[in-house]
Formats: structure tokens, C-alpha cells, sequence
């Protein structure tokens, strides 16, 4: 992408409300308010969300989960069937069509798997199965701290079917473990905490909680693992050491970025949703659900990776979030300069080439920093005088190498993104890097 081209509204000033991150996206140009709870994401912004449900989708995929796409636009009878249109009211939109049939839009999807499944899921020669989806959920909550809690936002939210206990704990576990496979891989500070199962129903939950300097939660979590309690658990205040490994506890704030329950029979004996078992016994199916918030973990990663400069989105070795994985900075655009930038440009896919003379220098190492983007082509006076061009990292690494070693040498800040191959595991990626 080339500067000029780009619709990228960065601020030198401070700009949007909210709490100081909120504000850094909002500068950085990745989002804008539509009002309370309402928010937009630029094409910068959206890239950023892509290369997050990029990992998301490809570790979902890769553990034989299925992705479907269910309405968020809904009824009320089967959420009047599962109890929960009483219970979510007050957070729910709901209102009347014009045919006056009473409607919502879902800040969930058990009632709607249920209804995807019953009926087509007859027998346990169908299950297990795990599905899962990308996309809108809505509450009419009230809103605070930008993409943390918004009327609208993105959740992968995840769904399993079983006829024994001891299948559903094995895929909980298994979409336990990929959850904490997909923040390790973000570069996402976390830990797992017993949870209260609420609204949802069902007999246990663990919740995934990020330490901040800012939250809604307070979270007690271990320096060496990744045990942690939150205050909504009867164990706060007598948790003082790690039960898995005896340190200390560190106090801090939290924000819960994933959820996982294991609802038991909840809905399917409130919906009538029943299987036939391996002895051809009817009885209600066993269900698990899974959410992972995609708007949550976007800001989350800002807030605790940012510096004085900007953004600093995290390089694993599953790759990078950032809008673009290198910005290319010619210093002096005309001659050699311009066309060794041109070349590498073309040859890079996911980069963002500084070509606007409107912009100085100074101005676009800002607006690189500003936004995050782990790594810097400068091609200017040591290009002249060698061939080589400089690579500075984000973090300050510098090293000289020839523009054609460009595309190998800024993989390591793209693979894993748009435009790298968001199935392949972290560790497949190592090996691949090692060849």
C-alpha cells in the first residue's frame, strides 16, 4: 500500500474520550466512535481485527472445528423456550417487528446452534462435533472503555455437542488448550481463572483475564504460570500464593478476554434438544460453549504493549497484528532511492511504502511508530553510497541488507497475517524458518 493511497486520519493530538488507549487507537486512526458503545474501524483498523481473527480461525480450524454463520437477527420463542428472554433483559435489544412478532439480536448463539442442530443431530454417531462462528454479538449494556464493552462488537464465539461427559471434557479441554495457544501466539499477557457461569447456565466456566493497568476486574495472578483468581470469586481475598506452584500472587487490574462453560444439559432440556446414545437411549445432549472477544483482545494488546511513541503491537513467532508488518521510508523519493523503494514495495506484500511528499521524514517515522508497525526499510544515503538498505525494528534492532533479502528478512513481522498462511502453527513456522 502506498502512503499516498492509504486512508490513514493519524493525529499528532490527542483525539476521541475515554480512557488513554481508547484514545491512542482513536490518534493512530484504527477506530472512530459513533457514539456510546459504537465504534468504527478505519482500513488500518480492520487489518489489525483480520490478522486477530486470522489466528483465531486457523487455530479453531486446525483443532476440527467447523465454522458456520448464524443470524443475529432472531425470535423470541426459542429464546423464550431456553428461559434466557427473561433473563437477559435489560441487555438484550429486543423489539417488535412489523408484523408484531417480538425479536432480538443476539448477544449470544446457544439458542440459535441448538436450532441449527436439533432435528439434523439425531445420534451419537454425529457427535462430538464443535462448531464455531466470526462475527457481530450486541448488548445493551452500558458501554465503557471503547472496544472493551460496546453495544456492538466482534467475538468468536464456539459451540460443542456431546452424548457423554467424558467427550465434553475432552473438547473442552481441547479449546481450552487452543485458547491459550491463540494469546500466546498474539503475544497476549493472560491468565485462567474459575469463573461464575451467570446467565449462561451449566456447571463450571474458566475465564481468560488479562493483567492491565486499567481494567474492570481485579485479577491475583502468577508471575510463573498462568493461574489467577478475579474478585467476582469467593477465593479473592484468601489467595495469596499460587496453588500450582507456591509464588507469590501479584494484584492487578484484569479485563476477561475469553470465557469457556460447560452448560450440561442446560438447553437442551429446556429446548427439547435430545440425541439418540450409543445403548439407543433418548436423552438431552450434553453442550459446551466457547467465547474469545476479537474487539477485546485488539485494545487489550494495545494497552499492554504501548510506549510514549504509539502502538507496539507484539512480533511472536506466529507473527504480527499490525496494520502493516514494515513501512518503507525512502529518505529523498526520486532516482535510485524511489526505484529500489518501488521495487521492494512490489515485491512485499503487507507493507506500507511513505511515497507522500507532503510527509517529512521526521513525520513518517513518527506515523510508523504511531501505528505500531514493527519494522522500518529506510532507503536513503546508505543505500547510495552501498546498495544496502537498513532494517529498524520497532524495538530498535538495526541491521544493513540488500533490497532483494527484503521479503525474507520482514516475514518473521508478517507470517501468520493477511498475507501469510493463518493455519500453519507457530512451531510449523519455526521449522519453516530453519530450512
Amino acid at each position: 500500500m502506498r502512503r499516498s493511497d492509504a486512508f490513514l486520519p493519524t493525529s499528532r493530538e490527542t483525539r476521541g474520550s475515554g480512557s488513554a488507549t481508547t484514545k491512542l487507537l482513536a490518534r493512530a486512526g484504527l477506530i472512530r466512535g459513533f457514539g456510546s458503545g459504537l465504534w468504527a474501524f478505519t482500513p488500518a483498523g480492520h487489518r489489525v481485527r483480520e490478522h486477530v481473527t486470522a489466528c483465531v480461525r486457523g487455530t479453531m480450524t486446525g483443532i476440527g472445528a467447523q465454522e458456520v454463520s448464524l443470524p443475529g437477527l432472531q425470535y423470541a420463542e426459542r429464546w423464550r423456550e431456553s428461559g434466557r428472554w427473561a433473563s437477559f433483559e435489560g441487555e438484550m435489544f429486543t423489539f417488535e417487528n412489523r408484523d408484531g412478532q417480538a425479536m432480538c439480536l443476539a448477544p449470544s448463539h446457544e439458542e440459535g446452534v441448538v436450532h441449527l442442530l436439533d432435528g439434523l443431530v439425531r445420534s451419537y454417531d454425529d457427535l462430538p462435533l464443535l462448531v464455531y462462528q466470526v462475527d457481530a454479538k450486541f448488548r445493551d449494556d452500558r458501554a465503557r472503555d471503547g472496544l472493551i464493552r460496546a453495544k456492538e462488537f466482534r467475538m468468536k464465539d464456539a459451540y460443542s455437542v456431546h452424548t457423554t461427559q467424558e467427550s465434553l471434557d475432552e473438547t473442552y479441554q481441547r479449546v481450552r488448550d487452543a485458547y491459550e495457544r491463540i494469546l500466546t501466539d498474539l503475544g497476549l499477557d493472560y491468565a485462567v481463572c474459575a469463573a461464575e457461569n451467570s446467565v449462561m447456565g451449566g456447571a463450571r466456566s474458566e475465564e481468560f483475564v488479562a493483567p492491565v493497568a486499567e481494567g474492570g476486574d481485579r485479577l491475583k495472578c502468577c508471575p510463573d504460570c498462568r493461574f489467577g483468581v478475579t474478585d467476582e470469586h469467593d477465593d479473592f481475598r484468601a489467595s495469596e500464593t499460587c496453588p500450582d506452584c507456591g509464588r507469590s500472587l501479584r494484584e492487578t487490574d484484569g479485563v476477561e478476554v475469553g470465557h469457556v462453560f460447560d452448560l450440561g444439559t442446560r438447553y437442551s432440556d429446556a429446548m427439547e434438544f435430545t440425541v439418540d446414545d450409543a445403548d439407543g437411549e433418548e436423552r438431552a445432549a450434553l453442550m459446551a460453549s466457547y467465547g474469545l472477544g476479537i474487539d477485546r483482545i485488539v485494545q487489550t494488546l494495545a494497552r499492554q504493549h504501548a510506549d510514549e511513541d504509539g502502538l507496539r503491537w507484539p512480533v511472536t513467532d506466529w507473527g504480527c497484528v499490525a496494520p502493516y508488518h514494515a513501512a518503507i521510508v525512502p529518505i529523498g523519493y526520486d532516482g535510485d532511492v524511489k526505484a529500489a523503494a518501488d521495487a521492494i514495495h512490489d515485491a512485499c506484500g503487507g507493507v506500507l511504502l511513505y511515497d507522500d511528499p507532503g510527509q517529512s521524514v521526521g513525520e513518517r517515522f513518527a506515523e510508523s511508530d504511531l501505528l505500531g508497525i514493527p519494522a522500518k526499510i529506510v532507503v536513503g544515503n546508505h543505500y547510495r553510497d552501498t546498495g544496502r538498505v537498513e532494517l529498524e525494528t520497532r524495538d530498535g534492532d538495526q541491521r544493513d541488507l540488500a533490497p532483494a533479502d527484503v521479503p525474507d528478512a520482514i516475514e518473521e513481522f508478517g507470517a501468520g497475517t493477511l498475507e501469510g498462511a493463518a493455519e500453519e502453527s507457530s512451531a510449523e513456522r519455526a521449522v519453516r524458518r530453519t530450512r
